[in-house]
């Protein structure tokens, strides 16, 4: 599957827009839309210069098709445009984690994952977004509401 318009603008609503570099909840240098390693592979530093809504809209393009595919190869059952535009949503901002471990770091090795990939409509889906509401060990207000609403577009 690939992102439709609404689920990149899903993605730049949620990471919001700054056109100069930040650090993120987590100590990240970030710029635009969440974007915290630019389309050549360089990470963002807090020396970049500012940039464009146009330039890093374009980022997180790029960033975000490559979480779409990554989605797309980790998701097993039938899914909606909704359902896949929430599950990218969440890996743009903790990652796919596809690896060999088994340690959840993100959608891979997920409960989450393994709820979609049973049955994509199990209503314990939503509890399984709700439970990644951390950035650096604490919980985040941002987060809680983040993963509220990609629940609510997951079944909508």
């Amino acid at each position: 599957m690939k992102l439709d318009l609404n689920g990149y603008n899903i993605i730049a609503d949620f990471e919001g827009f700054r056109s100069k570099p930040y650090l993120c909840s987590a100590g990240v240098p970030t710029i635009g839309y969440g974007t915290t390693i630019y389309p050549n592979g360089r990470k963002v530093t807090m020396k970049d210069p500012e940039i464009s809504k146009a330039t890093a809209f374009g980022y997180l393009k790029f960033i975000a098709d490559l979480f779409a595919r990554d989605v797309t190869s980790l998701v097993k059952s039938k899914i909606n445009q909704s359902q896949f535009n929430a599950l990218v949503s969440f890996a743009y901002n903790l990652g796919s984690d596809i690896d060999a471990d088994d340690i959840p770091e993100g959608l891979g090795d997920s409960t989450l994952l393994k709820k979609v990939n049973r049955n994509p409509s199990d209503p314990a889906i939503a509890s399984e977004f709700a439970k990644w509401n951390k950035a650096s060990g604490k919980v985040s207000s941002g987060l809680v509401k983040r993963r509220a609403k990609e629940a609510k577009i997951y079944f909508s």
